[in-house]
């Protein structure tokens, strides 16, 4: 592409990086979790959400198990305030539940938060202001000096609105566009506002550090929060928070790494809403750690509900292949795939598994709410015979034999292919039925009768191309001599080649199914499958379903 000289790297590296976080392969706690989706994420919708549906949110992010939840920015607007104030009023936030609010290093805009906070019991007062190089120059145009003094001036002025304000406050600080700000730098006045704090054991400071916006590899930011940890005062007294925007598509790993490095928590919205490409998506992080056998402290039993309320009120979609919340995560369509996770399913059911290891989902889907003939096994052009088994096996009861499968296959996938559009189960089910069970045309056997002659004698009462006739054979079992009734009658000529049978499993545990391929004159194969309370029963009428499937072709 034309133009890259242009662009040039906007980051500081952490001096003298010891990059302890990489001899860590693995998050083993869940971080405390803020949520910011009211604030961060409702700033960034085209639509901002009413008051009715902030509350409707707030509640489902306290049911969700968030006991932090950044609420907006009270100074900003009155619809803003009259969140916090309708909060608080009316008595909704738990007593286990810190609501945090967003302020600048202005007096009139921290005097009005402290007057939204009022009588709260637990809240957060989020102070920040902007550190880095382009922000400095460009639009402050001051020196580093005047910008410790900003950030220095608000912490006095939280610190003595709070001793004047009824309510139980925390604070947390921000050296907003910390990526683009020297490492250095960031410490410094990060350690000026501790200075005016003094974070003790019943009264710790957050330091927050903020991707405001994504310019480097992930491992840069984790080097960057190491430094951070690692020289940051009153260290035991502070809490170091990441909130890690996704311009590069890197917030996760952003988040991941930096708890590598030493943050205690996280800050981010559900799904990844935000300013620009986002906030770091709470669902995939959280969700990360479960599938790794860590508990996020955080429920996504309820997916599906989850989804539908976000979409309503953000007028956001959740993108279909977003990591576990997406309608399509879990599906296959490849025939290999739906094959392998068929055959894993069977292995845990076989072998009584204590841990998840099915090829191809990283999650038990069951886990959040979805359900596996819904979401796993999608039939379309490109499915195979597995995934097609699975769905009539699971959802209907039908454990076709492997050949059977493979038969069946093709007639889904060239009905698929022509329809241009995935096939639900029930279709897959009505394109086996019409192909293979009870056809009674051109033949049709209305009742036999055996005796012990020569082995089993049948009698057959048959209708064959309109006409009623009986048929009398003899065969070593049942359905060997209905089988020699049949061809000496019909002249059909062909050898039964499979006969499976089982219990219908689904629907109903009275009927057996009966499954027959018979091989015609010409080598070609045909199956028929037969339902019936009686066993015998149900291996003539699959019999009879295979032979006017031969018929119908010749």
């Amino acid at each position: 592409m034309k133009n890259f000289e242009k662009y040039t790297r906007q980051y500081f590296e952490a001096p003298a990086a010891a990059m302890k976080w990489t001899q860590k392969s693995c998050i083993d706690k869940a971080p405390q979790w803020c949520s910011v989706d009211l604030r961060d994420g409702n700033q960034a919708l085209i639509i901002p959400m009413s008051l009715e549906e902030k509350l409707e949110f707030f509640e489902m992010l306290v049911k969700i198990g968030f006991k932090e939840i950044e609420i907006g920015f009270p100074a900003a607007s009155e619809t803003e305030y009259e969140f916090c104030r309708t909060l608080i009023e009316n008595n909704l936030i738990p007593d286990d539940v810190t609501i945090q609010v967003l302020t600048q290093s202005r007096e009139h805009i921290i005097a009005k938060t402290f007057e939204a906070l009022k009588g709260c019991k637990n809240a957060i007062v989020h102070l920040y202001n902007s550190t880095s190089v382009a922000q400095r120059e460009q639009v402050f145009r001051k020196s580093k000096e005047e910008i410790i003094d900003i950030a220095v001036y608000g912490a006095k002025l939280c610190r003595e609105y709070r001793e004047k304000t009824e309510g139980n406050f925390r604070f947390e600080y921000s050296p907003e566009s910390f990526t683009g700000t020297e490492p250095d730098f960031a410490l410094e006045i990060c350690n000026a506002v501790l200075g005016i704090w003094q974070p003790t054991p019943e009264d710790k400071v957050i330091i927050n550090l903020p991707v405001t916006v994504s310019v480097s590899m992930p491992h840069v930011y984790a080097n960057q929060v190491e430094y951070m940890c690692d020289n940051l005062k009153y260290r035991e007294n502070v809490i170091v928070s990441l909130h890690p925007h996704n311009d590069r598509g890197c917030a996760v790993a952003d988040s991941e790494m930096g708890l590598l490095a030493g943050a205690d928590r996280i800050e981010g919205t559900l799904f990844g809403n935000g300013e620009r490409t986002g906030n770091v998506d709470i669902v995939t992080l959280a969700l990360n750690m479960y599938s790794q056998g860590v508990d996020p402290e955080l429920d996504f039993t309820n997916m599906s509900e989850i989804c539908e309320l976000y979409t309503r009120v953000t007028r956001m979609n959740v993108y279909e292949r977003q990591p576990y919340s997406g309608q399509l995560v879990f599906a296959a369509f490849s025939g290999s795939h739906q094959d392998a996770i068929a055959k894993g399913m069977k292995w845990r059911e076989e072998k009584k598994c204590e841990h998840w290891t099915v090829p191809y989902l990283p999650l038990d889907p069951t886990d959040i709410g979805r359900v596996y003939e819904a979401d796993v096994i999608r039939i379309n052009s490109q499915s195979g015979k597995g995934g097609i088994g699975y769905i009539l096996e699971t959802k209907f009861g039908f454990n076709l034999p492997k050949k059977m499968r493979e038969q069946l296959g093709y007639k889904v996938k060239s009905v698929s292919d022509h329809k241009h559009q995935e096939l639900m189960p029930d279709e897959v089910y009505r394109i086996f039925e019409e192909s293979y069970v009870d056809i009674v045309s051109p033949l049709n056997i209305t009742g036999t009768h055996f005796v012990q002659h020569n082995g089993i004698e049948a009698t057959v009462s048959l209708e064959y191309n309109g006409r009623k006739a009986a048929a009398t054979d003899n065969g070593n079992g049942r359905l060997d001599a209905v089988s020699n009734a049949v061809q000496s009658y019909t002249g059909a000529r062909y050898t039964i080649n499979t006969y499976t049978e089982h219990a219908l499993e689904v629907g109903s545990t009275s009927k057996a199914v009966s499954y027959v391929e018979i091989i015609g004159e010409n080598g070609a194969s045909y199956w028929g499958t037969g339902i019936d309370t009686d066993i015998v029963t149900s291996s003539i009428k699959a019999l009879v379903s295979a032979v006017n499937n031969m018929l119908s072709v010749q």
